[in-house]
């Protein structure tokens, strides 16, 4: 019967708001997340971020990304390292912290995000001249 009148769903957003820390983390967790889960922590990156994984959830949707709070709402998915990308997408069902052989070389760069669209972004610096010149209304002709 209670399943039938939904009060199910409704103690599982109570459990929810508890694990999330109370209303008002919850409220921020949603926010931040657009989605509110409950589930395991499977591990942290050295970034801050944190992974989780609920088989209760439909596969796809089961696993799921806190990140971390020094980038408040500007994240995106080029902030995941590659070593946890591949748990994220299930290119394998061990994260990097319980996979024992995966290699670690010295000579591998550290991870670094997508910075396209940002002041730091890269710009090519030219050597050519322009084929076309802007036009400037205050310029005399010649």
């Amino acid at each position: 019967m209670a399943k039938f009148l939904g009060l199910n769903r409704v103690s599982k957003l109570f459990q929810i708001i508890r694990e999330s820390g109370g209303l008002k983390a919850a409220y921020l967790k949603l926010y931040r997340n657009d989605d509110l889960k409950i589930g395991t922590l499977v591990g942290i990156d050295k970034y801050g971020n944190k992974y989780f994984e609920n088989p209760y959830y439909f596969y796809g949707r089961n696993r799921w990304i806190e990140f971390a709070p020094h980038v408040n709402m500007d994240y995106d998915g080029s902030q995941i390292p590659a070593d946890w990308y591949g748990w994220m997408h299930y290119k394998t069902d061990l994260p990097p912290i319980r996979d024992g052989s995966r290699p670690k070389h010295k000579w591998l760069a550290d991870h670094s995000e997508n910075l396209s669209g940002t002041k730091e972004a890269y710009y090519p610096y030219t050597t050519t001249p322009n084929k076309v010149e802007a036009w400037d209304p205050k310029a005399k002709k010649q």
